[in-house]
């Protein structure tokens, strides 16, 4: 397979850390002013409000390309398997129903927007931009419907995790742009500033929000299975399985490509998010993504040399 990127590996590198500034800014915040800051406040004004207008602007931004459909669709079949293998192993495994919860759905929330879609440019160049951008569509309702549901059975019953997943408005807010984005409706400039002006809002809250809950957590105190178990998921099982699958499709060694870096991106803020409206163990979940985001950094450059086999 071709290499679809020209610039330096620095830029990846470069892409990565450029959003742990924020991150920095959320532990520094909390460890400087302690209970002043009041955690469970920030989750919900991020989640119930300014995760409605990141929704809008992202399914917005671009026409929804039916055509693009297929590389979405390896995309979830590929996560759907493993979330079923994932949960069986982990009621096995785990005796708390917090860490089952968490060991079942964390690997699969990759950060395929904040990183994923401007990895995917450094990568692959401004062509990925399409397929990236409705991968991360995908991932969106993953987040809202299967993470929604495992992070909440942390603390409710199953009846209880099924009603939460249609009370959040991100759902709804999502179903709802893409019916405008496929009857070909086109927001005003001035309406996608204010949607612009929300999304990136939210994206910084959730870094900012990450940060805080970094601070006081122990990441030596954490259960050691549940780590490994999270991380072999992630960076071992998850790439094994999608090369298998993409080696034996043919597709556009491109999509492929992008297919694969996307299954590869570290775990989401959004774990973090919903583990705190839920009380599945913030902290926890924090770490898990703080240490997958570190892995990452030596992971992505494995990711990359693995492109030409494909």
């Amino acid at each position: 397979m071709k290499l679809y990127y020209n610039t330096p590996m620095s830029s990846i590198i470069y892409s990565i850390l450029g959003v742990y500034v924020f991150i920095l800014m959320g532990y520094l915040a909390k460890r400087s002013f302690k209970e002043k800051i009041d955690d469970k406040t920030i989750t919900l004004i991020n989640v119930y409000f300014l995760q409605v207008f990141l929704t809008f602007w992202g399914l917005l931004i671009r026409p929804i390309d039916v055509t693009l459909l297929y590389a979405p669709s390896i995309y979830l079949v590929i996560v759907v398997f493993i979330l079923i293998i994932s949960a069986l192993i982990a009621t096995k495994l785990f005796k708390s129903q917090k860490e089952r919860s968490i060991a079942t759905v964390a690997a699969l929330i990759g950060n395929t927007g904040n990183l994923g879609i401007p990895l995917g440019i450094a990568i692959f160049g401004e062509e990925s931009i399409p397929y990236t951008t409705v991968i991360n569509l995908v991932n969106i309702f993953i987040v809202y419907t299967v993470g929604v549901f495992y992070y909440s059975r942390g603390t409710f019953n199953a009846k209880e995790s099924f009603k939460n997943v249609f009370k959040l408005p991100m759902l709804w807010a999502a179903l709802i742009a893409i019916s405008l984005s496929i009857i070909e409706y086109r927001p005003k400039e001035a309406i996608m500033q204010t949607l612009m002006m929300g999304a990136y809002a939210s994206m910084t809250m959730q870094l900012f929000l990450f940060g805080i809950y970094m601070y006081g957590t122990k990441i030596k105190e954490l259960s050691k299975s549940l780590i490994l178990w999270v991380m072999s998921v992630k960076f071992i099982v998850l790439p094994l399985v999608t090369f298998l699958v993409l080696y034996n499709i043919d597709l556009d060694p491109m999509i492929k490509g992008i297919i694969f870096i996307e299954l590869m991106m570290p775990l989401a803020v959004a774990n973090v998010n919903f583990a705190s409206l839920y009380d599945c163990s913030p902290k926890v979940v924090a770490a898990l993504v703080f240490i997958s985001s570190v892995v990452f950094l030596g992971a992505i450059f494995l990711g990359v040399k693995v492109l030409t086999y494909l």
